[in-house]
């Protein structure tokens, strides 16, 4: 058996497009990085795992995956069915009652994940106390178990009111299911927090992506070595271990994008950048998240227009990327987006593609480098542009190199308006902020969206195309916990408030335990959900001595205004237990010079800039060395990206090599 000092730690990131792999080793990072195997992503994981680690080693795979986001997105889950209490069958379809677009008159909602026939309501009622109000029909239940396995239903979600309180009947209708062998999620367990339809929905989620994470995760358990270590990433910005990801996938909906952020943070921290709007540009979407001090957690996220109530990363995904698809409206108009190209069959560029892409009309505009593109590594076929490039731009009334900078601008558009949801929207100016940008398209359009947003620098850390697979190691080990607790301020007990907490942590540090974490790595936490009353919605305030003033100065900067004599009330009690692990350096250079080294420059090549042709240095980014200033326009390449240097910017690289892009 390895021992401990034997043991390597591999990122993994799965993305629409490509599949990135990283491992650090002391001279530095290695990195790999291919194209994503759509119908069965682990082939492309274990394949990049292969390639990259040293095989006589134990291996710690952190793994951010899109099974269950696509499994969602694409509504190929299994056959869900629910258990509930009679009469409440219908909640999950019914929920808010919502419209999403007011003034849609044929509006129709998408269809609910639990078919009605698949809805089972039972006897057995608690009060919202945790009393028991009628007890349990357990012969009721066999019986309705006997009909979820005679109708072909794969996955259960068990949801009762008020479970939260008292979860006995819940634990109940689980043994029966288990013992049954059907694949069950209990609401409880999930989401341990009042508002039914919420906790319903996140329930059912995690059901209906059951089954196809967990036959996804045993595939590759099967693939890795017998001693190698699986960890997948939560939406919450930690690893959990692959068993428990298996129970609790609805935690991993959000899994590679918090990598990314994660990284973003870690490495902005130690370069001296605190305030950041992270850009994450890859071939299928854009993801974006406000970094002000310290990343951003919100437990009312929705993922297909359905509430998923576990803690996430506050993270903004609009559906630009480089593999998005051009296309010309009925009016004419030019739409890029939010279908994509993906990895099969990818750009036209690529080689199998026939639809434009916003890479296409990198490539066409010269900003692209065929010769550096993944190091060399990847063929690109930029005599297969001109056709469709001539053909759309003739049905659109304009130039081809007038066609190819107006796909750019309007993908920068959709890109900008993300950013301003996150920011200007809540209330942030962007010129206190940093853009810091990755993904494999981020550095070719960030410059455009700081002058778009004025924000005054972007960043552009090494290996940018491949930082949401490092940001998995730089995760810590997380586990969230919460429970409703509903308390007006004159109630409020602070004995019996610790005491909830002492009684989440033990839980949380017991698990922490199991996964291999000693009692010195874990810390804890606290947080309290909190709102006036008569508010439908709460604000997470940490749990520290004057937290009901904290909670006014939260609300006042969030909303403009505060109640300084109004009621507070908590309403859920949150503890997150990390398990601190060790992560890799991030090395500061002594070195410093001005001057670009002549070695830098690999070639010259004709881009286009607003319509106007530049001859444009090529730059190797392996020979930039700190304090290099570039001025713009120019391009560097690297093997995971590029990055375009506008006219109108200049950059410089900082003590840690990374790229500090200014306008000018």
């Amino acid at each position: 058996m390895a021992g401990v000092k034997d043991l390597i730690s591999i990122g993994v990131d799965t993305g629409g497009t490509f599949t990135d792999i990283v491992l650090k080793e002391e001279k530095g990072w290695k990195i790999y990085k291919l194209l994503s195997t759509p119908h069965d992503p682990s082939e492309a994981v274990l394949k990049g795992i292969k390639e990259c680690a040293v095989e006589d080693k134990k291996k710690q795979i952190i793994h951010g995956s899109t099974v269950a986001t696509n499994t969602l997105l694409e509504r190929s889950g299994a056959i869900t069915a629910i258990i509930t209490n009679k009469g409440f069958e219908d909640i999950i379809e019914i929920g808010r009652q919502d419209r999403k677009e007011l003034y849609n008159l044929t509006y129709r909602r998408p269809a609910c994940l639990v078919h009605k026939d698949n809805r089972f309501g039972i006897k057995g009622r608690l009060l919202y106390t945790g009393q028991e109000y009628e007890p349990l029909d357990h012969d009721e239940i066999k019986s309705v178990i006997e009909k979820i396995k005679s109708s072909g239903i794969e996955s259960v979600a068990v949801c009762l009111l008020f479970s939260y309180a008292n979860p006995a009947h819940e634990i109940a209708i689980g043994e029966l299911l288990k013992k049954n062998g059907l694949y069950f999620s209990l609401s409880h367990k999930i989401v341990g927090e009042f508002r039914e339809y919420e906790r319903f929905s996140t329930t059912v989620v995690n059901s209906y992506v059951g089954p196809k994470m967990s036959n996804y995760i045993n595939r590759l358990k099967n693939g890795i070595g017998k001693e190698d270590i699986l960890r997948i990433m939560q939406s919450n910005g930690g690893s959990i271990s692959a068993d428990l990801a298996s129970e609790e996938p609805v935690r991993t909906i959000l899994s590679g994008p918090a990598g990314g952020v994660v990284g973003a943070y870690e490495i902005a921290k130690i370069a001296g950048y605190e305030k950041l709007i992270s850009f994450d540009m890859g071939g299928t979407s854009t993801d974006v998240s406000l970094i002000d001090g310290g990343i951003s957690i919100t437990t009312e996220s929705e993922i297909a227009t359905l509430p998923i109530k576990v803690p996430m990363i506050d993270i903004h995904t609009v559906g630009a990327g480089g593999g998005s698809i051009v296309r010309l409206d009925s009016g004419g108009s030019l739409r890029v987006g939010p279908q994509s190209a993906g990895a099969d069959p990818g750009p036209i560029c690529y080689g199998k593609g026939n639809q434009i892409t916003v890479t296409d009309a990198n490539l066409y505009l010269g900003r692209l480098i065929p010769d550096y593109f993944l190091g060399g590594e990847m063929k690109l076929y930029p005599e297969r542009l001109s056709k469709p490039f001539y053909e759309l731009s003739k049905k659109a009334g304009l130039s081809p190199e007038e066609l190819a900078e107006g796909i750019i601008s309007v993908a920068n558009s959709n890109m900008e308006k993300a950013i301003r949801k996150i920011s200007v929207e809540r209330g942030y100016d962007p010129r206190e902020f940093s853009l810091f940008c990755f993904g494999g398209a981020g550095a070719m359009h960030a410059a455009y969206l700081a002058k778009l947003l004025n924000i005054p620098r972007v960043i552009v850390p090494e290996n940018p195309g491949l930082l949401s697979a490092i940001g998995m190691l730089m995760a810590d080990v997380i586990k969230d916990y919460s429970i409703t607790i509903m308390k007006s301020q004159d109630q409020i007990d602070l004995s019996i408030i610790k005491e909830n907490f002492s009684f989440l942590e033990k839980e949380g540090t017991d698990e922490l335990k199991k996964q291999g974490i000693r009692e010195d790595q874990i810390s804890v936490e606290r947080y309290l959900d909190m709102r006036y009353e008569g508010q439908s919605y709460e604000i997470i305030v940490p749990f520290k001595d004057d937290f009901i003033g904290m909670f006014h100065k939260l609300h006042e900067k969030l909303y403009g205004y505060k109640k300084a004599y109004a009621q507070v009330q908590i309403v859920n009690l949150r503890v997150r237990i990390k398990g601190n692990t060790k992560k890799p350096n991030i090395k500061r250079y002594d070195l410093w010079e001005e001057k670009v080294s002549d070695k830098a420059f690999v070639a010259e090549k004709e881009a286009i800039f607003d319509g106007e042709r530049f001859t444009v240095p090529i730059l190797n980014r392996d020979e930039l060395i700190p304090g290099n200033r570039i001025k713009g326009p120019a391009i560097v390449v690297e093997y995971s990206s590029t990055t375009v240097i506008p006219p109108f910017a200049q950059a410089m690289i900082d003590p840690y090599k990374n790229i500090v892009i200014t306008l000018s």
